[in-house]
């Protein structure tokens, strides 16, 4: 029987070719051609923002809101103390409808009937509108 050659007999001991146009790729981008690749990119993304969770803001009621105006006149009053208040107050999404409720508590350092806003000592400023809670001791026996 004859033995068969081998099929790249022709070209198997030529010298390696070497582009004279481009430049050598490294390991590393050659491996990159055969790694896995996300057909639908972002998804996982899209997924992830739709699955989390948005609180709608709650409207409060015409009482809600004069003992809040009472609550942020007393602090108006005390505004040089620096007293410690605890916020709770609405925060928007800035992706989709809803957002969340936060707490803070800090040093008040302004009030601003004017912008209608409250600023905390370590720089938060919360908008009248936004808040749905107002503590502080100064509220203690007090109404």
């Amino acid at each position: 029987m004859e033995k068969q050659a081998h099929p790249y007999a022709d070209i198997i001991d030529l010298p390696h070719h070497v582009s004279k146009d481009r430049p050598h790729m490294s390991m590393h981008d050659r491996a990159a051609q055969f790694s896995p690749f996300a057909a639908l990119v972002g998804f996982e993304a899209v997924i992830g923002e739709t699955a989390r969770i948005t609180t709608r803001k709650r409207e409060l009621d015409e009482e809600e809101k004069a003992e809040l105006d009472r609550r942020i006149a007393v602090l108006l009053a005390h505004l040089a103390e620096k007293p410690v208040v605890t916020v709770e107050y609405f925060v928007p999404d800035t992706l989709k409808s809803g957002g969340a409720y936060r707490t803070r508590t800090g040093a008040l350092v302004k009030v601003s009937p004017i912008r209608k806003n409250l600023t905390l000592a370590d720089g938060t400023v919360i908008r009248f509108g936004d808040v749905a809670g107002l503590e502080s001791d100064l509220f203690r026996g007090e109404f």
